[in-house]
């Protein structure tokens, strides 16, 4: 799953959703400070259904940790969270993230994600060339091989496969300096 990215959670230092204990029975958000939400409003935004959780404008104001929370000058801290089952099932799948069992079998799956998408950016195998099983399987064995060869090269010769991507632009400007 990916992180939280709010502002708070980027820097670290703030109080970021997680750090607010919700009571979804009572409709009802508590933040660390303990301070109640005052409303809980179910929405629309960008084609999902969230719950808009506003907090008092004053007792923002009057908290002493207001700037780890947020930086609205004119009303109290917001929190948008998902329904109940999803927002559940997000928080279990950040926390089993942090799992070394988790990473481990991440691992795997990122190795088999690297070559499918080397795969596909190299040898273009997203679409058959040819019809037929026969020639579609000898493509793909074909592929296959050729993907060995460039990693054996690459491991023989001592350089890493290519990690970042480079854009035509950017190698443009590299044959440019090159030249001059």
């Amino acid at each position: 799953m990916l992180a939280d990215v709010s502002r708070q959670a980027r820097k670290g230092n703030g109080f970021h959703a997680g750090a607010f204990t919700i009571d979804w029975d009572a409709r009802q958000a508590i933040c660390p400070q303990g301070q109640r939400s005052t409303s809980w409003i179910p929405a629309v935004q960008r084609g999902d259904e969230v719950i808009v959780v506003r907090f008092d404008t004053n007792g923002c104001r009057a908290c002493p940790v207001r700037e780890q929370c947020t930086t609205a000058k004119h009303s109290g801290r917001v929190l948008t969270l998902k329904p109940r089952p999803l927002h559940e099932t997000l928080v279990a799948a950040r926390a089993s993230q942090d799992t070394r069992s988790w990473q481990d079998k991440y691992r795997i799956r990122a190795g088999a994600e690297s070559t499918m998408r080397q795969a596909i950016a190299v040898t273009g195998t997203r679409r058959a060339r040819y019809r037929g099983l026969a020639k579609t399987h000898l493509e793909h064995v074909y592929s296959a091989v050729a993907l060995n060869v460039i990693r054996l090269d690459a491991y023989w010769a001592g350089r890493p496969l290519d990690r970042h991507r480079t854009s035509h632009l950017a190698r443009l400007e590299q044959r440019l300096h090159a030249a001059a």
